[in-house]
Order: structure tokens, then sequence, then C-alpha cells
């Protein structure tokens, strides 16, 4: 601490412990303060100055912690325990901290991002996604030689992420490039199931409620690398997209512990349209 720090603390000290307003005895400072740096209150409590470094917040905070003891504390003697010092000081040098609460609203929101990845998927056991004669089933096969054509462009759009409650993983929609058909999880069975469905308004995806039936074209997407994909419904939360380990099978829905089914999918020819 440079040597006008150690003025101007000891200008304040004198000022402080001098008030009217502490019933303190007066101090017993003389000249050898400058060449010790101590200065006594008779009994109990001490106050030494050191010309060690300090920070000047540390400096700051004890004249703060002084100033309130000043005037906020009742001294009738200089005894004190270390407890009441400790609490006297530690009101005074205590950060505040500000908590901003965050009004819910009272449904969750997707709204649709314009940025759309088309790119075509297989399953970990290396099968692609292929139509049934061009109808509405999705089937896992595994394609050899020239055969990649065949497997279907999934578009893959990304919703924004409701403000409100914690979601595992990015909300997209798959839909079935150059054609109104999505990807979809319904329940009409007692079992949720996945289809391929007919969406001509496609302003309709564009903003998804919760519990809106439109959510069943809603996925979670949770990925830790380009080739570890899942895909979980929003609307059924524990059931995800999955393929057979059997060649030619529909590609359905499965619960998160059925070991039978494949669950996790690469992206591949990945390009933003």
């Amino acid at each position: 601490m440079a040597d006008k720090d150690l003025l101007l603390l000891e200008s304040f000290f004198n000022s402080t412990f001098e008030s009217d307003e502490m019933d303190f005895d007066e101090l017993d400072c003389s000249d050898p303060l400058a060449m010790s740096g101590r200065c006594a209150l008779h009994k109990g409590l001490q106050i030494e100055i050191t010309k060690q470094p300090h920070s000047m917040r540390q400096v700051a905070n004890f004249i703060i912690a002084l100033n309130k003891f000043k005037h906020t504390q009742k001294v009738r003697s200089t005894e004190f325990t270390d407890n009441e010092l400790f609490n006297i000081i530690l009101e005074s040098v205590i950060e505040e901290s500000v908590v901003t609460t965050v009004h819910c609203e009272s449904l969750k929101t997707y709204n649709k991002h314009d940025r759309v990845i088309q790119c075509t998927v297989c399953d970990s056991l290396k099968k692609s996604l292929v139509r049934f004669q061009g109808g509405r089933t999705l089937l896992a096969v595994t394609l050899k030689g020239g055969n990649s054509s065949q497997s279907v462009s999934i578009n893959l759009s990304s919703y924004t992420t409701p403000r409100c409650g914690a979601t595992n993983g990015l909300p997209v929609c798959l839909g079935i490039a150059q054609s109104d058909l999505y990807l979809a999880c319904t329940n009409v069975s007692g079992t949720p199931s996945l289809n391929l469905e007919v969406v001509e308004d496609k302003e309709a995806l564009k903003t998804i409620y919760e519990n809106d039936d439109m959510e069943r074209f809603l996925f979670l997407r949770k990925d830790t690398a380009k080739s570890n994909n899942t895909f979980e419904s929003v609307k059924y939360p524990g059931w995800f997209i999955s393929t057979s380990k059997n060649e030619y099978t529909s590609v359905d829905m499965c619960v998160e512990r059925d070991t039978s089914r494949q669950k996790v999918f690469s992206l591949h020819n990945q390009k933003v349209i």
C-alpha cells in the first residue's frame, strides 16, 4: 500500500473513531504510528495497519465495514467476541445478486426457423430409409452399389426452444423432400406409431403450441456427433423413431428401453436449402 493510502486511512480512522456517535474512549495514538503502524483502543479491539500490499477492493470493503459500524452499532465497550466482529463486517462486504424471474407462458410455443437442412438418414446398422413403392411407408434397407439414390431425402426444419421448461434436444420437423409428406407420431390403437402424413397447409407448421394436434409433427433431436442422432416424439415423450435389425422392415416408434430396435441415426449429404 502506498504512503498516500496509509495517510488517507489514518485520517479516516481518526475522524471515524473520534465521532460523537461512538462511545469509545479517545484513541491513544501518537507519532510512533507512522513507524509501527499500530493503534490500540486501550483494551479489546485493536486496529493494525500493515504495509503489506492490498487491493483497493479490500481497502474499500474495510472502509465500508467501519463506516457502517460507526453509524449502526451502539457501542458500550471495546470488548467484542470474534463472532460479533465477524457479523458486523460481513454485513457490509456481502455482495448482492440480482435474480431475474421469468414469467412462463401458459403454453409452450414452438416457432419454426427459416433455415432448412436437407439430408439422407441411415441407422446405426447403415440401413437407409426408403419409401416402399413410393407410398406412405418408410422402410430401412441396406442399399448396395448404385442404389443409394433410392434413399429418401429428409428436410429437417428446426424450431425455437420454448423459454419455459427444459427440452431434451432441439425441436425439429421432418419432411420428405419434394413432397407434402411429413413424419408424424400418432396414437390411434393405444400405442404411438410413426406415419407419413400429407400437410398441404405449410403455414400450419410455422407455429405449433403445446397440446396442439400439430404437435405430432415435432421431434426432439438430440445429437452428440454427426453420426449420433436420436429423435424423440414431443407429443409422446419417451418414444423414439427407430428401425428393426432386420431388412425391409418399417420405420416405427419404440420406447427408449427397447434394445431390440435401433434408435441412433446418422445424417449424410447435408446441405442448406
